[in-house]
């Protein structure tokens, strides 16, 4: 079964009341919860991943930033926020010299990252040699934008878990239930959802712990299929 990460943000911003809409779907069964580095100053970011350690969450900062300098700020707030995991980005070395130590899990992004919310670009063959390269240096895992790249997503994620050995957390655009079951076919280590929860996309006229029942629900049935 792949770990499903609820993503407490919508287009690819953190929720100004994070916190809040957490604590009222905490006792859902959601295990792994994240954010952006994007929506939330430092002190209201902190708060929510201090709320959501406190319910047993493990916690992902993700990070959209759309600058190089932007990025390993985001890094050093992560120094002293403190999440589980974190994800996304491209500034592979330098970020890893500013974590050094810290016992955070690094998933960076691979491939060409364009646009906010952010898109992955380049062909098959570069992203997987990008994953080989990411690798090689040492990270922890992969975050690939499997449902916003514009080729064959099946492809992608097939041939990036052939080319490494890496655990992929599959992000963005994860918005149905034959996407989750695609993505355990494939046999992803976990997929985020924010958005598409948000919007009701999996439970009609569910209210939102309806919609994180009905993903958990899928992934395990996924699992089970599979």
């Amino acid at each position: 079964m792949p770990e499903f990460i609820f993503m407490l943000t919508r287009d690819d911003k953190t929720l100004p009341d994070a916190q809040q809409v957490f604590a009222e779907v905490a006792t859902v069964g959601v295990t792994h919860v994240g954010c952006k580095d994007i929506g939330l100053p430092e002190a209201e970011l902190a708060a929510f991943l201090d709320s959501a350690r406190a319910a047993g969450a493990t916690t992902h900062l993700e990070v959209v930033s759309a600058t190089p300098e932007d990025e390993l700020r985001s890094a050093e707030a992560a120094m002293r926020v403190h999440p589980d995991y974190l994800i996304g980005g491209t500034q592979v070395q330098d970020v890893q010299r500013i974590i050094e130590g810290s016992g955070m899990r690094y998933f960076p992004y691979i491939g060409r990252i364009v646009g906010h919310p952010c898109l992955l670009r380049g062909t098959i063959d570069e992203i997987c040699e990008d994953a080989r390269r990411v690798e090689g240096q040492g990270v922890d895992g992969i975050n690939l934008l499997a449902y916003r790249y514009d080729g064959d997503v099946a492809e992608l994620v097939r041939r990036v878990s052939e080319t490494t050995s890496l655990p992929l957390i599959c992000a963005g655009s994860v918005d149905s239930v034959a996407r989750i079951e695609q993505l355990s076919a494939l046999g992803v280590w976990a997929f985020t959802v924010g958005t598409a929860a948000l919007n009701g996309e999996f439970a009609p006229g569910g209210d939102l712990a309806a919609q994180l029942t009905a993903i958990l629900g899928a992934a395990r049935g996924a699992a089970h299929a599979g």
